[in-house]
């Protein structure tokens, strides 16, 4: 049998939705603009399109769990992202889970 390409990209997506939030959140306990961070991810085999990013952080953002602002650097003007005090938390708690989550898939997988 050969896995059906439409259904494994449509459930690897879905695998991918909730670690990316995760991921992002940690790369943002250092200060960085959104391209610095999609080459951070990248470096840790997490490589995002734009498109993904950028809607990502404007609800991350909403959500309270990241505080931007707008900065000159190199003569350009750049978005600058960090986790708010908000943010930090919901890292610890999610971490926390996925913790959890893995040793438990580790044991039936």
């Amino acid at each position: 049998m050969v896995v059906d390409p439409d259904l494994f990209e449509s459930m690897r997506l879905e695998l991918r939705r909730g670690s990316l939030v995760l991921a992002v959140l940690a790369r943002l306990r250092e200060e960085r603009y959104g391209y610095t961070l999609r080459q951070a991810l990248a470096a840790d085999g997490l490589e995002m399109e734009e498109s993904t990013l950028y809607p990502l952080l404007r609800r991350l953002e909403s959500q309270g769990l990241l505080q931007s602002e707008w900065r000159e650097e190199e003569k350009r003007r750049k978005r600058f992202y960090r986790l708010s005090p908000m943010g930090a938390l919901m890292l610890a708690a999610l971490a926390d889970e996925w913790r959890g989550i893995n040793a438990s898939l580790d044991k039936i997988l």
